[in-house]
């Protein structure tokens, strides 16, 4: 069975005490199991619903943020970049830039970021079908860097609500990059709680095991201690004590589906 990626950590930044309770969970309590793990946090969240909206401690203190978490725990990091001023600075601290949904058809900011030559998460955009996706691989492979990953999120169905079509991960397979399972993100109602994100957390477990069953290669995961209380994407956070269990059940999955 392959090494099965694991990104997960929580939607934002809110201060550097809870993000590191975070990541050393996560390090402490999944490192005897046979994945690779890897910590996610996002410095800005540019994309909010509302200009009322915790962004997060924005790209100075975050990275600081980020860099101290990465020696304390040696986990690689991944972070979200919103514009191509933001790469130089995000390259110095981060092992894959991710290249956020509603963002994954800006060339410019694509191609600079894969000129550094980091692997590149590509969340596949809400709009885009997974046959789509490989116009987006040709831009990250058009500066010689093959060092991708492409992350499913859901597709937009009506307003309000996203659904996830089980047969994009082999469809998008078949371009040869690791493809991710987006099990939180891809529960969001968006926009749909007075400003806010809405969503069903309590669909993340099955949706995981059918991804898991689909052959997907990894899971991305957004991870908090207390999800009613996190400043961002409360509804689709998953409780961070039931992690483990969930991917030793994906890893159960794995073995036969492999």
């Amino acid at each position: 069975m392959k090494e099965l990626i694991i990104i997960a950590g929580p939607c934002v930044i809110e201060d550097e005490k809870t993000t590191t309770e975070i990541a050393s969970y996560l390090k402490d309590n999944l490192s005897d199991l046979p994945i690779k793990l890897i910590f996610k946090a996002s410095f800005d969240k540019a994309n909010r619903t509302s200009v009322d909206s915790y962004r997060g401690p924005g790209l100075k203190a975050g990275l600081e943020i980020l860099k101290n978490i990465k020696e304390k725990t040696n986990l690689p990091i991944l972070t979200d970049i919103h514009c191509c001023q933001q790469i130089k600075d995000v390259e110095k601290v981060a092992d894959i830039i991710q290249i956020p949904a509603f963002l994954s058809r800006q060339t410019d900011l694509i191609v600079e970021a894969a000129k550094t030559k980091k692997t590149i998460n590509i969340k596949k955009g809400q709009f885009i079908s997974p046959q789509s996706t490989r116009y987006i691989l040709k831009k990250i492979e058009s500066t010689g860097n093959k060092n991708i990953l492409i992350t499913e999120r859901g597709f937009c169905f009506g307003y309000n609500n996203l659904v996830v079509d089980f047969r994009s991960f082999l469809i998008m397979k078949e371009f040869g990059y690791p493809v991710i399972f987006d099990a939180t993100h891809s529960l969001q109602r968006p926009s749909a709680e007075s400003g806010i994100s809405g969503g069903d957390s309590q669909f993340v477990k099955p949706l995981s095991l059918a991804a898991a069953a689909a052959g997907v290669d990894g899971f991305f995961l957004e991870v908090h201690p207390r999800p009613e209380k996190a400043l961002s994407d409360r509804f689709t956070t998953y409780k961070l004590n039931k992690i483990k269990d969930l991917i030793k059940k994906i890893l159960s999955i794995k073995k036969i589906v492999d």
